[in-house]
């Protein structure tokens, strides 16, 4: 790509998160990003073929990196030894959520985005695609409690939903709200020592 196609092409991406931002995907205007950018609609065209893609290019990253880390924590822990498991339950999730915290502190806009202003793409599933991976690896450590002698009651699935719902609704209010960075790390801790007690006592632990 020549200099003046990367500046033309940095130029679309900074009106789009200008306009993403203030609007959301549904409401903002291909009209208007182009506009803000100062192009015309056939060298948008250049670059993407519609509002859908452009949104990809700006926060798909950023969606997919979150998602590849967390799914990689859960893997880590589920490979460990069944007796070892208890005594690691909250060191690799620990390590995935402060490293999703850092990486989120490092592209705020885009998760702001993601979170508030996603509806209509496949990113606004965020917290449920998280969810669902979370209730899984719930349910495998149950099992692994079961075989090691130390089976947990049974917990009721609406309640198991709220709480894993919450609990990364929580995580993300830390960025949506740009807390400062310590201040956001401080939370984090308080967060997952009072969901950690929680989930021991549902679990009977």
């Amino acid at each position: 790509m020549s200099e003046q196609g990367q500046t033309t092409l940095n130029m679309v991406r900074k009106a789009a998160m200008q306009e993403f931002l203030e609007k959301g995907f549904k409401s903002a205007s291909l009209r208007n990003i182009v506009k803000i950018a100062g192009v015309t609609t056939g060298a948008f065209y250049g670059y993407y073929n519609s509002k859908e893609e452009l949104f990809e290019a700006l926060v798909g990253e950023q969606y997919d990196y979150t998602m590849n880390r967390f799914c990689k924590a859960q893997q880590e822990f589920a490979d460990l030894p069944p007796e070892e498991q208890p005594d690691n339950l909250t060191d690799i999730s620990g390590a995935c959520m402060h490293d999703m915290l850092v990486y989120a502190y490092e592209h705020l806009n885009e998760f702001k985005i993601i979170l508030c202003k996603s509806e209509g793409t496949r990113f606004s599933n965020l917290i449920d695609e998280m969810a669902e991976v979370e209730t899984k690896g719930t349910h495998d450590y149950l099992e692994i409690l079961k075989r090691l002698g130390r089976p947990s009651p049974p917990i009721d699935e609406r309640l198991e939903h709220m709480l894993i719902t919450g609990m990364f609704k929580t995580f993300f209010e830390l960025i949506i709200h740009e807390m400062p960075f310590e201040k956001a790390e401080y939370y984090l801790k308080e967060m997952r020592a009072f969901y950690t007690a929680g989930w021991m006592k549902i679990m009977g632990q």
